[in-house]
């Protein structure tokens, strides 16, 4: 059974879900799963701290998988538009399926994969134009 913890990355909190599984810890954030190795164990004595060098994280409208996989259902067309948590993929990858959801509110203007596509890591998926207006 996976824990509930919460974490810091860049000055942004996240609750995630963590389970070790031999020399790997699956984790899961916002409902996006990555399978992580930490060398030789030292995430407890050898964290640096890195300072943030803008006031707030710009986020990507690119959509991409950190680790290969299958393209199980695909909820979007080129031209809709998504908000930001919309769920615009369902991704299968080390036998779990994960929902991919829109990391930013905008426009579908790209799409690189179809339905039963078998993909690789960190190739670009879906690309999202953001929406012009700023947050309120």
């Amino acid at each position: 059974m996976a824990d509930k913890r919460k974490v810091t990355v860049d000055g942004e909190e996240f609750d995630v879900a963590i389970e070790r599984e031999g020399e790997y810890w699956n984790v899961e954030i916002e409902g996006v799963s990555f399978s992580v190795k930490i060398d030789n164990d030292m995430s407890n004595n050898n964290s640096k701290t890195r300072k943030r060098t803008g006031s707030k994280r710009k986020l990507s409208g690119k959509i991409s998988s950190s680790i290969p996989g299958k393209i199980v259902s695909l909820n979007v067309k080129v031209g809709d538009v998504v908000k930001q948590g919309d769920v615009v993929m369902i991704l299968e990858a080390m036998k779990m399926q994960n929902e991919i959801q829109a990391p930013l509110s905008g426009e579908i203007i790209e799409i690189n994969c179809e339905s039963g596509d078998s993909i690789e890591a960190n190739m670009p998926l879906i690309v999202i134009e953001p929406e012009n207006n700023n947050k309120n």
